[in-house]
């Protein structure tokens, strides 16, 4: 069974979220128009893995940044003036560049995937308020549960209940 409650501040729902959490009585999943400090330390929510997306294509990106310059002198030498073939300082700019592409790239990528994006499947979000002034958590209980889910959420001033 799915309850749904309604909040017009974050802090009181990140309150009745850690309490459900804390007392067992189902899963929550939270809705917020804004990022919630309160909400992620309730729900226990970690740092994103998305910087390491971004540091894989950072890696990936200077490795290539090097290679394929080193490559093209190795495959087409011009030897000028008797310098070195390969000469390290003018490649830097190239890592730097793809560095800093390739991290990008990952970086939106990584979001993308741990977000769900694009959402092909799936029925819109529970709520419309969710995308503009209300926050909202959903909890899945067992039957014999949701009275007590309910008295939580009547607890911490919820403005509407459902389900």
């Amino acid at each position: 069974m799915e309850i749904l409650g309604i909040f017009d501040r974050g802090k009181t729902a990140a309150a009745a979220a850690r309490e459900i959490l804390e007392a067992e009585l189902g899963d929550v999943v939270a809705y917020s128009p804004v990022p919630d400090h309160a909400l992620d330390q309730a729900l226990h929510v970690s740092v994103s893995p998305v910087r390491l997306f971004v540091l894989i294509g950072g890696l990936l990106g200077c490795a290539a940044g090097f290679a394929f310059p080193i490559y093209t002198v190795l495959d087409w030498p011009m030897i000028t003036g008797g310098k070195p073939l390969i000469s390290i300082p003018p490649f830097v700019v190239i890592a730097f560049e793809m560095t800093i592409l390739l991290g990008a790239i990952g970086g939106m990528i990584g979001f993308l995937v741990l977000s769900g994006l694009p959402r092909l499947f799936g029925g819109p979000a529970p709520d419309p308020r969710f995308t503009n002034d209300r926050t909202g958590i959903a909890v899945t209980c067992a039957r014999g549960r949701a009275a007590a889910v309910r008295t939580c959420l009547e607890r911490h001033d919820a403005v509407e209940i459902r389900g």
